[in-house]
């Protein structure tokens, strides 16, 4: 077991640590590990204009579908927790998590069919994009805060501040909200995590100014090792950055 164990860390971080190599790497050509020491393949990368546009594209992808995930994917969580019927509620959960269980590929095509018409010419715009990551990370976003609504038993103390003439905004505002924050923030950092590293409907349906850093970064891999090791070390330095935020927060929702 402690082989297995060993033997699948080493296949999980080996590809991590020749990236870091590569990215400091002088030269690396028909060697095993790179020669030589350089900040340079940083430094292109910063310099490089699709590179730096590809970049502020994804932070405003991924800031937009945070906030469409807080205004749609928090209430539709509220509603099928608060729905009084099983066959309702089972519903609700099946449609939320539909963009699961069909593939990237059949999502994409669908957009391109769809948006690509002059009724709704939108295919290529960063609007079109923040929708797709938007269907694609919603379903994550409403399992966490449910999970934590049904943990809590949420409806029991909307009850007694039912009881005490409490309102329902006025509930939500003192009692749903300030008890599912954590679960909500650390939701959102998971949706984070995610559409950072989106890529395949990215592909499909973005335009040449509306490109993600994902889909720019398959072209370094054209070019010099060095770079497409320093611009895949930035991707992968940012997903982790959201990845261990919503481990601590999972960490202290469970402690609290």
């Amino acid at each position: 077991m402690l082989l297995i164990t060993i033997l699948y860390l080493v296949f999980l971080f080996t590809p991590i640590v020749l990236l870091l190599i590569g990215a400091f790497g002088e030269s690396w050509s028909n060697t095993i590990l790179p020669v030589g020491f350089t900040w340079q393949w940083f430094e292109q990368l910063a310099n490089d204009p699709s590179f730096r546009r590809a970049f502020w594209t994804s932070i405003k992808v991924v800031l937009a579908t945070c906030v469409l995930n807080i205004l749609i994917g928090v209430p539709l969580a509220y509603a099928i927790y608060a729905s009084a019927r099983r066959g309702v509620q089972l519903a609700a959960k099946i449609m939320a998590l539909l963009p699961i269980a069909v593939p990237d590929l059949v999502l994409g095509f669908g957009f391109i069919l769809v948006f690509s018409s002059d009724t709704l010419p939108w295919l290529g715009s960063i609007w079109l994009l923040i929708a797709a990551h938007t269907i694609l990370t919603i379903p994550y976003t409403v399992n966490t805060v449910l999970a934590d609504m049904q943990q809590q038993r949420l409806d029991s103390y909307e009850q007694v501040a039912a009881t005490l003439s409490a309102g329902f905004w006025t509930r939500q505002k003192d009692i749903v909200l300030p008890l599912i924050g954590t679960s909500i923030f650390s939701s959102l950092l998971m949706v984070a995590a995610l559409s950072i590293g989106e890529f395949q409907i990215s592909n499909l349906i973005a335009g040449f100014l509306s490109r993600t850093y994902p889909v720019v970064l398959l072209q370094a891999f054209y070019g010099a090792t060095g770079f497409a090791c320093a611009a895949t070390v930035v991707l992968l330095f940012l997903a982790i950055l959201a990845s261990l935020g919503s481990t601590a927060t999972s960490t202290l929702t469970k402690q609290g």
